[in-house]
């Protein structure tokens, strides 16, 4: 028997810097950074089936095939792990840019961890969901676990922080960058020496990939070069997208108005606590 589709969020995040401190014997690239959530979102309506099939209905990033989206390799991953016999409807209304190093696709494959976790009643703890979500990309523990967060290693060490308060002008130049590109790029560098977390300002650090990709995309050096006038414009992960950081909502939303139109710019508010948890946490009825 089939149950009701309910409707869950994926939130987008920001690299706030990103250092590259080595490279591992396994390829895997050694890091530090600060990820930053957002209340930028994409949406996931799910629902649980009894035919142990695991479909996506609907949505989706374009061209991206159904057995090599995220979600859904993420909803087959769990199934797996836990031995359920029962499937689900995946129906994704994607709003974050794919390519743009929002973290979009990680972010849909935490999602459906939990929310899975939940409709299936598995009972896995963060940790278990977490190390499932990790054999599908670096990215999606911090998604798991809900928090902005310091991360280490290859981004599955993560001490989750309080933010200042900010708004976030993002642009998305209209392309999309692999991140394996990047991250083979012979010119990246791989040796930023190691900070610690209070010892660190946020004006001392950068994004290691900036410089390749300043190089390699026109279209992002002109993006990072235009929001540079208005405010500290960065590159988050791989990119493509940029973005500037505002301590009010209004100025945020002045500098998008006057963004190119080549180009898309979102305002967000900066997240400490994943929308997906606040919302888990309604569902079962504790404190928010």
């Amino acid at each position: 028997m089939s149950g009701a589709a309910s409707r869950w969020p994926a939130p987008a995040k920001l690299n706030l810097f990103l250092h590259v401190t080595g490279r591992r014997a396994d390829g895997y690239h050694c890091l530090q950074t600060v990820f930053q959530l957002l209340d930028f979102v994409d949406w996931i309506a799910i629902t649980p089936t009894a035919d142990g099939r695991i479909v996506r209905s609907g949505g989706g990033a374009d061209g991206v095939p159904e057995d090599a989206d995220l979600a859904v390799r993420a909803a087959r991953a769990l199934q797996a792990a836990s031995g359920r016999r029962r499937g689900a409807r995946l129906e994704i209304e994607k709003h974050i840019p794919v390519g743009g190093g929002l973290g979009g696709g990680s972010s849909n494959a935490a999602t459906v961890l939990l929310a899975l976790n939940e409709l299936w009643q598995i009972g896995f703890d963060l940790q278990r969901l977490a190390a499932i979500g990790a054999e599908l990309g670096a990215d999606v523990p911090v998604f798991v676990h809900g928090a902005s967060a310091w991360a280490e290693g290859i981004g599955e060490r993560l001490e989750p922080l309080d933010l200042p308060p900010k708004w976030f002008v993002v642009l998305h130049p209209g392309i999309a960058i692999a991140t394996r590109e990047v991250f083979q790029a012979a010119e990246l560098t791989r040796n930023s020496p190691l900070i610690t977390i209070r010892g660190s300002s946020l004006a001392a650090t950068r994004n290691d990939c900036e410089p390749v990709v300043r190089a390699r995309y026109p279209q992002v050096r002109e993006a990072l070069d235009w929001l540079g006038q208005s405010g500290d414009a960065r590159l988050t992960g791989t990119g493509s997208c940029v973005f500037a950081a505002f301590d009010h909502e209004g100025t945020a939303r002045e500098v998008a108005a006057r963004t190119p139109a080549k180009w898309r710019s979102y305002v967000a508010r900066g997240l400490d606590r994943s929308p997906l948890h606040a919302q888990l946490a309604r569902l079962r009825g504790e404190s928010d």
